[in-house]
């Protein structure tokens, strides 16, 4: 029986020939777009989308739909309960994004203490600003919330600056690279010695504005604090006022919980804050690697194997 293979998700022509070349037994039905992808959702046994364009509606009138590929990390907007009641497979694309968002990572941290704003604005003004002081990474302390393969790879990186890493997750449980792990119930005792504090969770309701003024309590008051995981893990409320009391230095924020950001939000204009447009993971290689991850299991789903990469546990949503 053919394997019907639906695309929502743009994928790039080069990968879609690949994918014909490598599974000529397969039927790609590459569309750029659910509203071009709906009606053929009848006959897909397999969706790859980037999980933010599915409702419960879809997935019931996805009748013969066996397993959905999600093109990111993320998951959060997928019906699971809906998914769960069909008894789908999801799969996702964790992992790839370790590489840009580590560089990202460091590159900013690199930006805040060798100071590469104000030098730009210097040069814009034509201003030669010899006395301008200047700091280092070389000994510093790192603090890493929800060290997956994202933290583990920012924290290898910060290696090479001679950085301490700490990590917080869930169990203690060790992470390639993190000198000191730390569970949840410790995270004080993880905070109050970092110089940079960053997290990288998920949404998840366990997650939902973990990080409060509480936590920014707990670190110390030169602690830069940076979120490129998802925006709703943080209260801003409680943040802006952290900064605003100089509890923390400076906050380097890639995600919100509002996006796009709006323009008349304070963080726009504050200097102790570095706002980015939720593209820490943007990368010329993201759906490559992707489609690598899919076409490793869609190798194990024709030969009927049981263990995906990245599959999802239904009832914890990631």
């Amino acid at each position: 029986m053919t394997i019907n293979v639906l695309t929502s998700a743009k994928v790039r022509r080069d990968l879609r020939e690949n994918l014909k070349k490598d599974f000529q037994d397969v039927n790609f039905l590459f569309c750029k777009s659910m509203y071009e992808a709906k009606g053929k959702l009848s006959y897909a046994d397999i969706l790859i989308t980037y999980g933010d364009d599915l409702d419960e509606k879809m997935i019931k009138q996805a009748e013969h739909l066996k397993w959905i590929m999600v093109m990111t990390a993320g998951v959060e907007q997928l019906p699971f309960q809906a998914i769960k009641e069909k008894n789908i497979l999801v799969t996702n694309a964790r992992g790839i994004h370790k590489i840009p968002m580590a560089e990202f990572t460091i590159g900013l941290m690199l930006n805040y203490v060798k100071k590469f704003r104000q030098l730009s604005n210097n040069q814009e003004r034509h201003y030669w600003e010899e006395t301008l002081k200047l700091g280092e990474l070389s000994g510093k302390k790192m603090t890493i919330i929800g060290p997956g393969a994202i933290g583990s790879e920012i924290a290898r990186l910060a290696k090479a600056f001679h950085m301490e890493t700490t990590g917080v997750n869930r169990s203690g449980r060790p992470v390639e690279f993190i000198d000191n792990i730390y569970s949840m119930t410790q995270i004080n005792e993880a905070l109050k010695s970092a110089d940079y504090v960053i997290s990288v969770l998920p949404t998840t309701s366990e997650t939902y504005q973990l990080i409060n003024k509480d936590l920014f309590k707990a670190m110390k008051q030169e602690a830069v604090f940076i979120n490129i995981g998802r925006g709703t893990t943080v209260n801003q409320k409680d943040l802006y006022q952290a900064l605003v009391k100089k509890e923390i230095s400076h906050a380097i924020l890639d995600v919100f919980e509002e996006e796009p950001l709006p323009e008349d939000h304070p963080f726009w204009a504050m200097e102790e804050v570095t706002v980015t447009p939720h593209i820490s993971a943007r990368t010329d290689q993201y759906q490559p690697r992707a489609v690598e991850i899919f076409k490793k299991n869609l190798y194990k789903y024709i030969h009927k194997e049981n263990k995906f990469i990245n599959q999802i546990d239904l009832d914890r949503g990631y």
